[in-house]
């Protein structure tokens, strides 16, 4: 009789814990949250606490692991300041995504993408140079907005 109870208060104990193993986990401050809600209303939530805006739908397949993607951007600071952009369209940005060639964020997002999308992507820092940051242009534990276009997959 023991052994039944004690399956069925693990299943139990397993239900209620489901849902919180699939909560989007928060990485931004409160002050930054209320700033991304009013300047970017609408945007959505990944499980790993980056937000994004489809700024254009793309077409195609998205990006697998071992492909190298082109990419254009133009990186900010969460309030604006412009600290790095790559945008000529005939020399995109190109890595290969899954293999630490770029910050977490980016690796995270792309997989999502397709061909021609554009996206507002917020970045919280522990996705992008964490508590380093990137002298001299990006301060430690800086969230970074990136606005970005997939523009190229090319398999493994």
């Amino acid at each position: 009789m023991t052994r039944p109870f004690l399956i069925l208060a693990f299943i139990s104990v397993l239900a209620c814990a489901t849902p919180a193993l699939h909560a989007q986990r928060e990485r931004l401050p409160p002050d930054e949250i209320e700033y991304v809600d009013k300047t970017w209303p609408g945007t959505k939530k990944t499980s790993t606490g980056m937000r994004y805006l489809i700024r254009h739908e793309g077409h195609g397949a998205s990006p697998k692991p071992g492909d190298l993607v082109g990419v254009l951007y133009t990186g900010t600071l969460l309030h604006g300041e412009k600290f790095d952009e790559h945008l000529d369209p005939a020399h995109p940005l190109e890595f290969r995504v899954g293999r630490d060639e770029v910050i977490t964020g980016w690796d995270q997002i792309l997989p999502m993408m397709k061909v021609g999308e554009k996206r507002l992507v917020i970045i919280p820092s522990e996705l992008a140079y964490g508590s380093r940051g990137r002298a001299p242009t990006i301060p430690r534990d800086a969230t970074l907005v990136f606005e970005m276009e997939l523009v190229s997959i090319k398999p493994e």
